[in-house]
């Protein structure tokens, strides 16, 4: 049982830097063109070598 008096810290501090994480990827732009991605696989453009 003292295990937990390691585990329930880490993984409180595992859980907050990911959610910093996410939120810096929202602030940073990561998430602002969520349909482009899915428009640009379909697009079958054959360039030349």
């Amino acid at each position: 049982m003292n295990v937990l008096w390691y585990l329930i810290p880490i993984s409180l501090a595992l859980g907050a830097m990911g959610l910093a994480l996410f939120f810096w990827a929202l602030k940073s732009g990561q998430y602002e063109d969520v349909a482009g991605a899915a428009e640009r696989i379909l697009n079958d453009e054959d360039r030349p070598l």
